[in-house]
């Protein structure tokens, strides 16, 4: 079956909003861009669905199988959106599937300045909280002594089950759905980003800054399509920040320069197992007897013991960049 095919299974209707973005766009304005938001750097394949949201359009959206382009583009280019452009049926299934609840911006807000307070030894940094509300702080952020805002980009920040990382970007609101302008953004890529714009007026420098920063933000998700949607509103917020102090657009070049970090930067693991979603198998064992064999079935050593360091599943590999190195992200627990 052709997978156009599915145009009479799934038509969802266009929708002109600055929240959710488009793959189809994407895909149409520079298709190695969307491959490359689909990979998955351990695997070497595509993210998984690794959510039974998507099943009843087809087999091609069981939770097992990668999410391919041709799925998510053409009639299908709405398929994939923020959790609150999804149906109440949807939201309560997810989170009854894989706990999914999502923080509104003022608490992240006030859980990352909690971070800053503690790193800057000074409250009210970027923001003054307001109630579920925030008052940007306008003035030119200053440094304390000895810490200067190069040392400020490159503090390495994690985002664990980070769903579409309301916590490293805030380009809209995830529970009310309202979108937040460039000047008010709360995330901490955003605060990052806020700091290279006061600092550096080439472009070219801009640029640099903005990789390292993106090198030093990570997350992870479970379910594929939370991580595509983090990815891409990670990839945008660059953009968007970049428009914003340049007045012009990001070259193709850039974006993909920028998605390749994030394809590292932001990965698909079971958070419990630190392997890819639904890795684990049971394992046939044969005992060859005199009179033929007998075939049993071994569970996963992992799985049955709790042990996270005995999983035959796939063990997540993330990029050390300050290192150049590849490495599993468990070996970080040990280490």
């Amino acid at each position: 079956m052709n997978l156009l095919d599915f145009k009479d299974k799934i038509q969802i209707s266009y929708k002109d909003n600055r929240i959710d973005i488009d793959e189809n766009k994407i895909y149409h304005s520079n298709p190695e861009l969307l491959l490359i938001l689909l990979k998955d750097r351990t695997t070497k394949k595509n993210l998984i669905w690794a959510t039974d949201s998507y099943k009843n359009y087809g087999e091609y959206y069981e939770k097992e199988n990668q999410i391919k382009v041709e799925v998510i583009t053409g009639y299908n280019k709405w398929l994939i959106k923020p959790r609150i452009e999804k149906n109440k049926e949807q939201q309560q299934q997810r989170s009854k599937e894989k706990a999914e609840v999502f923080t509104p911006s003022w608490v992240c807000n006030k859980q990352n300045n909690l971070i800053d307070n503690a790193w800057f030894e000074k409250e009210n940094i970027f923001n003054i909280e307001v109630e579920k509300n925030w008052e940007t702080n306008l003035e030119k952020i200053e440094f304390p002594a000895k810490k200067s805002w190069q040392d400020y980009i490159k503090l390495n920040r994690l985002e664990i089950a980070c769903g579409e990382a309301p916590y490293i970007t805030s380009r809209y609101d995830t529970t009310s759905g309202e979108y937040i302008e460039v000047s008010n953004r709360i995330g901490l890529l955003d605060r990052k980003l806020r700091v290279i714009s006061e600092n550096i007026e080439d472009r070219k420098e801009w640029i640099k800054w903005s990789l390292v920063a993106l090198k030093s933000i990570y997350a992870y998700d479970y379910q594929g399509d939370n991580v595509l949607l983090a990815r891409e509103n990670i990839l945008y917020t660059v953009k968007e920040f970049y428009e914003e102090k340049f007045k012009r657009d990001l070259s193709n070049e850039n974006l993909k320069k920028m998605a390749i970090i994030i394809s590292w930067n932001i990965w698909q693991m079971d958070g419990i197992k630190f392997v890819i979603p639904e890795s684990c198998k049971n394992e046939q064992k044969i005992e060859y007897l005199l009179f033929g064999e007998k075939i049993t079935e071994e569970k996963c050593k992992g799985c049955q013991t709790g042990n996270n360091f005995q999983h035959n599943g796939i063990y997540v590999k993330i990029k050390d960049w300050e290192k150049n190195k590849i490495i599993r992200f468990i070996d970080l627990l040990e280490g």
